[in-house]
């Protein structure tokens, strides 16, 4: 397949009054044209901050020390901001994670829509009018021309979110970003923006990294899946692998914390114990191994490579290893 983006050893850090917060910690990646990727992991793992970097939207404190983010060819790494506003917006579109935020309050949902189509497609007024009332249509808002009218707190919060989808969307962007797009809103209404991302992916063959904390989410829309933990990442594979053959223990735990309504069996979930580990002073080696009930001696001393379990999963544990203690996955309930 062909590949639309190559994430090579990205390491991004926030410069701090208390001192450098190593945010991501060399982070490598890709993307075909047309997939989805899911990157998961819990709260300070460096799934947003590795969008962000890759935006070019960081905060003044935040950097990218080194690597890659070669898009179709380019190295956006190496781009001047106003290269990079040709490319926000227009080649990469982002859903951010709290609608109400992110829209503007005192412009109606229409403007907010036009302006990207105005800047970056040179539409008149008329042509970006029809043409947003058509992307509100597409993803699922009825009375589009109406909804052009109102204002973000007149938006329920599905709605919003679907705007959102909208903006990103009408530059018919070759990459979709989406954080988080399903926190905060019911499940009913999660299940119609999953719903509506997979009918983008298909309709307008446009690839999409899904970013989120739960496994769940990314189960039925991702082609691969990207676990994050402590600013690196833990496991890749395809979702068939990380379901069905986990390798790494943070992917144990992930897994074990998902409640499974077919289950007959009433059991607790195990949540998994400890703290994230702190960034301002990151672990020499494996990051989980504070928290991993099968840590050996070699994890606390020497930062784990990913080995290879297929030509498209790896995971970063010495349990995989030729030498290491044989253990059979403690996971069987959870989503699976």
């Amino acid at each position: 397949m062909e590949r639309l983006l190559e994430i090579n050893n990205l390491k991004t850090s926030f410069f701090t009054h208390v001192g450098e917060v190593k945010a991501v910690g060399g982070v490598s990646f890709y993307l075909n044209k047309g997939e989805a990727l899911g990157i998961v992991g819990e709260s300070g793992s460096g799934k947003s901050v590795t969008m962000m970097s890759l935006m070019r939207l960081l905060s003044d404190t935040g950097k990218i020390i080194d690597g890659e983010m070669i898009f179709q060819g380019r190295d956006l790494v190496k781009l001047s901001e106003k290269e990079m506003e040709k490319v926000r917006g227009n080649e990469i579109g982002m859903i951010f994670q709290d609608p109400m935020t992110s829209l503007n309050p005192v412009f109606t949902i229409g403007n907010q829509i036009m302006e990207p189509l105005l800047k970056h497609r040179g539409l008149n007024k008329k042509e970006a009018f029809d043409r947003s009332v058509k992307l509100l249509s597409l993803v699922g808002i009825p009375s589009p021309e109406k909804r052009m009218k109102q204002y973000p707190h007149e938006f329920s919060g599905g709605m919003r979110q679907r705007a959102m989808i909208a903006m990103a969307l009408c530059c018919e962007p070759k990459l979709l970003i989406a954080d988080e797009p399903t926190t905060a809103l019911d499940v009913t209404i999660q299940a119609q923006i999953l719903e509506l991302m997979k009918d983008i992916k298909q309709k307008l063959n446009t690839s999409i990294i899904l970013i989120t904390h739960d496994l769940g989410v990314v189960a039925d829309v991702c082609d691969r899946i990207n676990v994050m933990y402590g600013g690196t990442i833990a496991e890749t594979g395809s979702t068939k692998d990380l379901f069905y053959n986990p390798r790494h223990p943070y992917t144990w735990g992930l897994l074990n914390s998902i409640p499974n309504p077919k289950s007959t069996i009433r059991e607790k979930l195990r949540p998994i114990e400890g703290q994230p580990p702190d960034l301002l002073k990151p672990p020499v080696g494996c990051p989980f191994a504070a928290r991993c009930n099968y840590a050996m001696r070699i994890c606390e001393l020497q930062r784990p490579p990913l080995f290879q379990i297929s030509p498209e999963h790896n995971a970063a544990c010495f349990l995989n290893h030729p030498d290491a203690p044989k253990i059979k996955a403690p996971v069987g309930r959870g989503g699976l």
